[in-house]
């Protein structure tokens, strides 16, 4: 007998691959323009990630709006190794920050469906793409183990509670270490943190610090979007 799990079900594979197509029409111009800026005389790209850096410091809400209607997903096979990190970790609590249309909530809530049941809270700044996220999520059948809290991550996990198993950031860069430190008193120790465009030094240079607390290198997985995986070690 053949074992069906729930991301390889044909609901969650026919909603994921449908979102995946939509993302890639929908962010073509975006990464186009990246590579690009990347990619012009004279690039470096530690300046590019800097300047963009700088503009989120500057206003990060104003330049998040700016990307209203781009997916900015994750890509099937790090959505993929989401799922099989929260299985393999038994997660049943997670946290993720910019859960932007819900690719990534629906491999992660697969997984906690997959474990038992649980809870995935998700913050997400944009209204217009927390409607579609919820949308999605009942699409795939999973809007049962997501909770997607609108606004700022900075205030809408604040009152965060339990354990936390797994942390996935994926919003704004600049946000990242301010995130982390908002769940870290919830953060088990083992628990896995997970970082989609980890490009910004003051978040790296805590987690890959072990007096921190944390066990942490970049993942090969996705080579050039700066993933980076995180072990909560004491």
């Amino acid at each position: 007998m053949v074992s069906v799990t729930t991301l390889s079900s044909r609901r969650v594979a026919d909603t994921l691959d449908k979102l995946h197509h939509e993302a890639k029409i929908a962010d073509q111009a975006h990464i186009e323009e990246m590579m690009a800026l990347m990619e012009s005389p004279g690039a470096d790209a530690a300046q590019v990630v800097e300047t963009l850096l700088a503009q989120e410091r500057a206003d990060n809400q104003a330049t998040y709006r700016r990307y209203a209607n781009n997916f900015l997903a994750v890509s099937p096979a790090y959505g993929r190794f989401l799922y099989a990190m929260a299985r393999a970790s038994g997660a049943t609590r997670i946290v993720e920050f910019g859960t932007s249309m819900g690719i990534s909530a629906i491999y992660l809530a697969a997984a906690i469906r997959d474990n038992g049941g649980g809870i995935l809270i998700g913050t997400e700044l944009e209204p217009g793409k927390v409607s579609r996220a919820r949308t999605n999520l009942e699409a795939a059948g999973l809007a049962d183990l997501v909770d997607i809290r609108e606004g700022d991550a900075l205030e809408t996990l604040r009152g965060v509670v339990g354990t936390i198993d797994l942390l996935h950031l994926d919003g704004a860069f600049s946000l990242y270490l301010p995130v982390l430190k908002l769940v870290e008193p919830r953060l088990k120790t083992g628990a896995t943190i997970l970082g989609e465009n980890a490009f910004e030094p003051e978040y790296l240079g805590y987690v890959r610090d072990p007096a921190n607390g944390y066990l942490s290198q970049p993942l090969p997985l996705d080579e050039g979007r700066g993933n980076e995986f995180t072990l909560r070690a004491a």
